[in-house]
């Protein structure tokens, strides 16, 4: 796993840019390196070419009634295998793949993460029942943050 090294100038020019154009998101892309800066929940993300590891972010998780400690050690929960944004259904104003109170099979999907563009399914580990949506539609979430318990 190659490292990445992040140039903080960069982002801060990008984030003094943001206040000076009053813009809420701005993004910057040369060779192999993307960094995008926005506004509204503090958000700096800075992604490596798609072959490489996921990268951490700094983003406001998602109000969920427990505590993502708690939520971490279920042995129900479906976290997020990588940086992204979660999409709870297929396409804008369709039906959610799974929602509470759901009978889910082994390996169908519960809900999409997007990251660099490329939509990933993320599938149930288990047969089981959704007890709990841990995060809502269209936010960011980050590597191992937990999205659904599955009981």
């Amino acid at each position: 796993m190659g490292k990445l090294s992040i140039d903080s100038d960069v982002i801060r020019e990008l984030a003094s840019l943001l206040d000076e154009t009053n813009l809420s998101e701005i993004e910057w892309e040369e060779a192999d390196k993307r960094v995008r800066v926005s506004r509204g929940g503090t958000q700096v993300v800075a992604a490596a070419p798609a072959a490489s590891a996921p990268v951490a972010q700094s983003a406001a998780p998602a109000p969920a009634p427990t505590t993502s400690e708690d939520a971490g050690s279920n042995p129900g929960a479906v976290k997020s295998p990588m940086v992204g944004t979660v999409y709870l259904s297929p396409e804008p104003g369709a039906a959610a793949f799974a929602k509470e109170g759901d009978r889910v099979a082994q390996g169908q999907t519960l809900l999409i993460v997007e990251a660099m563009k490329t939509m990933n399914p993320i599938a149930a580990p288990r047969a089981g029942v959704v007890s709990k949506v841990l995060v809502d539609d269209a936010t960011p979430v980050e590597f191992g943050q937990p999205l659904m318990i599955v009981e």
